[in-house]
């Protein structure tokens, strides 16, 4: 008579998993707002949209790439989960929309409740920040697919608009200001290069201490990729946001072109905002050239808002009530094919 294989013996613990779903369940529900119309363990989870005209819904998806490496080299595992949402909930705000609901994917070879529920953890933390429910994910156990101890993680998001509130773009025009807000580090790019950089090019470790960073590796790179909700939102239900970018990969080389409309171009002032050590000791251990640094990191902005020049003064006095600092990088102009959409001064 064959032995006995059971599904734990193939590498997937049901229990285990009952363990980490259940911890699950309490975080979201703290999320829930009254239009969830489902818990936790439906098939599909359903939100009631209501007191809308006419709703734009806004969805997008993404991951925190490798700096997951980082949690799995550190041991901490509650803030990339914050990043996750709040680089999620960018992506949708630059367009106006507000968060309603999020779903997270994560997967791993062997599923571990505590690391789960530290990771979702994180995730519901943002999600009540941002004011979004989180409904829904996957969280899967495949063996032979992932390395020991490692996970990936993906999130899912969907907000809505009025569509008369959409932002496109399209009303930007020559001479309209471009505000910076700052990052809090590298948020959730370039960390392929920054690992390199840190961990091979200078020998350094995740707990080599660094005076000019004032804290250790570990900490730096995993500073919270922060979520610019607030101030979006007020700039846009004054009236005076014509559009945003958000600072990911690609950094503003290739992201603030993004929301210009054709014909225009945007002149950066690069002395107008001092770039964190992190940024500037990178470089140094690399010697990363100009261009390739520009557009791989953020350089300590991570939000770009447009506003009209008549409206710049009361734009600004909006974000310093509510604790923002932006500085004004420099403005949207008229293109010049010998310049290219981004001119650096």
């Amino acid at each position: 008579m064959p032995a006995t294989i059971d599904y734990r013996q193939a590498g997937v613990d049901i229990d285990e998993g009952d363990r980490a779903v259940s911890r699950i369940r309490t975080l979201a529900r703290r999320t829930f707002d009254r239009h969830v119309l489902t818990g936790i363990g439906s098939f599909g989870a359903a939100y009631r949209l209501s007191g809308w005209q006419q709703p734009v819904l806004v969805s997008s998806a993404d991951g925190v790439g490798t700096k997951l490496k980082v949690a799995f080299l550190t041991g901490r595992h509650d803030t990339v989960g914050q990043d996750l949402v709040n680089h999620c909930v960018n992506d949708i705000m630059v367009q106006g929309a507000v968060p309603l609901f999020f779903l997270d994917y994560f997967a791993t070879g062997k599923l571990d409740a505590g690391v789960a529920a530290e990771v979702i953890g994180g995730i519901a933390k943002a999600c009540e920040e941002n004011r979004c429910a989180l409904i829904g994910g996957e969280t899967a156990e495949m063996p032979g697919l992932y390395a020991h101890s490692e996970y990936d993680l993906a999130g899912f998001i969907v907000g809505a608009v009025e569509r008369r509130r959409l932002l496109t773009g399209s009303t930007i025009r020559s001479g309209d200001v471009l505000l910076g807000l700052p990052s809090t580090g590298l948020h959730t790019n370039g960390y392929s290069l920054a690992r390199k950089l840190l961990f091979e090019t200078a020998g350094l470790g995740h707990e080599s201490y660094i005076d000019e960073l004032g804290c250790t590796v570990g900490e730096e790179l995993l500073k919270v990729h922060r979520s610019y909700a607030r101030p979006i939102r007020a700039l846009a239900d004054a009236g005076l946001l014509k559009g945003a970018a958000h600072i990911t990969g690609g950094g503003i080389t290739e992201n603030l072109p993004r929301v210009l409309p054709a014909g225009l171009s945007a002149e950066i002032a690069t002395a107008s905002w001092t770039i964190p050590p992190v940024f500037e000791l990178l470089r140094r251990i690399g010697n990363v050239p100009v261009d390739d640094w520009r557009r791989t990191f953020n350089l300590g902005i991570g939000m770009i808002l447009v506003a009209g020049a008549r409206g710049l003064g009361r734009a600004e006095r909006i974000l310093a009530a509510i604790g923002e600092r932006p500085v004004q990088l420099g403005t949207v102009r008229k293109a010049s094919r010998r310049e290219g959409r981004i001119v650096w001064r």
